[in-house]
């Protein structure tokens, strides 16, 4: 009998069966652990497995209490969670209020939480990279010095008892702050849309059928078509669904083929391949009616908001001439009857365009938004060191330059690309300015994530096991990653084949959570405001 049950509740003592333990290696878990063998014991013995380094004193208290209970006592380095091939998050949405809050009183315990989790990637895909991260970042700064210190000691000594050497592979910190407005733009490519648009919670869909009827779809990497469609446009979306469930299934197909001859074997084999095409309907089913969703959505109101958006993102209309004067690219927003939330982001893109504004001008729109009572969704960007007011001493703030992407094909409503993937295929290219990004640890020689770095990395594809043998670029965003930034990382892995590029965070955000997170930097302990209540 297997029974599976949570640490924290309180469990009837099963005396005659083995236990085992899956736990991260905190007090509160320790103390849980004691107290399943003292006085007596629950369970005849305890495997116990931390998802992470356990520190001595921890250690040392669950020895000198349970250690005849114990039968087994290993680390394993999965105290991160692997989201999708090339994204990976600490799943701690709790960080963001303790790095950027002004009454945080936990910052340097979550700075040295989110270390020991990227030393047990970086061990899990046995790296030890060298280290950069983005000048003038104080969190940033803190982050790869702990990281870097955490790995050496990590890898002071492999199993053969040499001390591992520098792998060819770069980890990147980067802050929230480099980049206000991606997560905040409407972004219209299918996953970030989806999240963006549609009530998505633990990656989970719910959709109508033609019978009225409503059921639930898993938006995950066991779903094909879904990782085929991600990261698509949605003006393809809807046109490449057919083409692509033909696609999946001739390579089923393929995979399955018989020599032809009909026997009972065979005959099983077809009849493995029902539940397979059943799937394929399904999954056919749930894409056309989440694609159909997000175009409602689109044509219903996303559509008058993107030219302004991305006109203020860019800093230039769909010609290419400069937005002279973003308050009248603003305006039409605020005078349209949006949602209070899409006015908020729209305001936020319009700040951002100039750096910040006066004092004057800002409280206006704060009136023009109606959100004076709320207008920490707004001024609290200030605590991730985004200028929201100008002052005088505004000439040392710069944005960061931009590649030109002029000769791109693109679609009107979707010019602006995520300030982090310029960032990764600077990193890619050995483009990185020293004096913007200083190295905590510098990588091996070897390092170069353009195709020339070995004999053993030519002609590489950019299947994952293609890209194991080339070079590995990690980046790590602090205060949270949106899903146009995830994508980016395939985009440059696929362009440049021989590095892959894995992008990982504290959280993954949304538009509406990000500036719910912004909101309750102002807040005291137990206060709290939700967007979704808003209008």
């Amino acid at each position: 009998m297997e029974v599976v049950e949570d640490l924290h509740k309180n469990r009837e003592p099963v005396p005659e069966m083995k236990a085992i333990y899956f736990m991260r290696p905190t007090a509160e878990c320790i103390d849980k652990f004691i107290d399943d063998f003292k006085p007596k014991p629950k369970y005849k013995a305890a495997f116990v497995f931390f998802t992470d380094y356990c520190p001595d004193d921890l250690f040392d208290k669950m020895k000198k209490n349970c250690a005849k209970h114990i039968k087994v006592c290993k680390e394993i380095n999965i105290s991160f969670l692997p989201l999708e091939a090339q994204v990976f998050t600490c799943e701690n949405t709790e960080a963001f209020k303790s790095l950027y809050s002004p009454n945080s009183k936990d910052r340097d315990q979550t700075l040295e939480t989110i270390a020991n989790q990227i030393v047990t990637l970086c061990a899990t895909l046995d790296e030890y990279p060298g280290v950069r991260y983005k000048k003038d970042s104080a969190n940033g700064n803190k982050l790869a010095e702990l990281v870097d210190n955490k790995l050496a000691r990590h890898y002071e000594l492999d199993d053969n008892s040499k001390k591992k050497g520098k792998t060819p592979a770069l980890l990147l910190i980067v802050d929230r702050a480099l980049d206000p407005v991606s997560p905040v733009l409407h972004e219209l490519t299918y996953q970030a849309m989806a999240y963006d648009l549609i009530p998505i919670k633990d990656n989970t869909y719910e959709y109508k059928l033609k019978d009225g009827s409503k059921k639930e779809a898993l938006l995950n990497e066991e779903d094909e078509l879904w990782v085929k469609l991600r990261h698509m446009h949605i003006a393809e979306v809807t046109g490449q669904i057919p083409k692509l469930v033909k696609e999946i299934s001739a390579s089923r197909d393929e995979k399955k083929q018989a020599d032809g001859k009909i026997t009972i074997g065979g005959l099983s084999q077809v009849m493995k391949k029902m539940p397979g095409f059943r799937k394929q309907v399904t999954q056919k089913t749930v894409h056309i009616s989440l694609a159909e969703d997000l175009m409602n959505h689109y044509q219903k109101n996303v559509e008058k908001l993107c030219k302004a958006e991305q006109d203020l993102a860019v800093g230039a209309d769909a010609d290419g001439q400069k937005v002279k004067d973003p308050m009248r690219t603003l305006l039409p927003v605020l005078l349209h009857p949006h949602d209070t939330t899409d006015k908020i982001r729209a305001v936020l893109l319009y700040i951002f365009s100039l750096n910040g504004t006066t004092a004057e001008n800002l409280n206006k729109l704060i009136q023009h938004v109606k959100i004076e009572e709320e207008s920490g969704y707004i001024l609290n960007w200030k605590h991730l060191g985004v200028p929201i007011l100008s002052t005088p001493s505004m000439f040392s703030f710069r944005k960061p330059s931009r590649r030109d992407r002029s000769d791109q094909e693109t679609y009107n409503v979707s010019r602006w690309t995520p300030v982090i993937k310029d960032i990764m295929e600077d990193a890619v290219e050995n483009k990185l300015d020293v004096k913007d990004w200083p190295y905590q640890s510098e990588c091996p020689s070897a390092w170069n994530g353009s195709r020339a770095v070995s004999a053993r990395q030519k002609h590489k594809g950019s299947s994952p096991d293609d890209l194991r043998s080339g070079s590995r670029l990690i980046v790590f965003v602090l205060g949270g990653v949106s899903y146009s930034e995830m994508r980016c990382a395939y985009e440059v892995t696929h362009a440049n084949k021989s590095c892959e590029v894995i992008i990982g965070s504290t959280h993954i955000l949304t538009p509406r959570g990000l500036l719910e997170d912004i909101y309750n930097l102002g807040k005291q302990p137990m206060e709290s405001f939700n967007i979704e209540d808003k209008p």
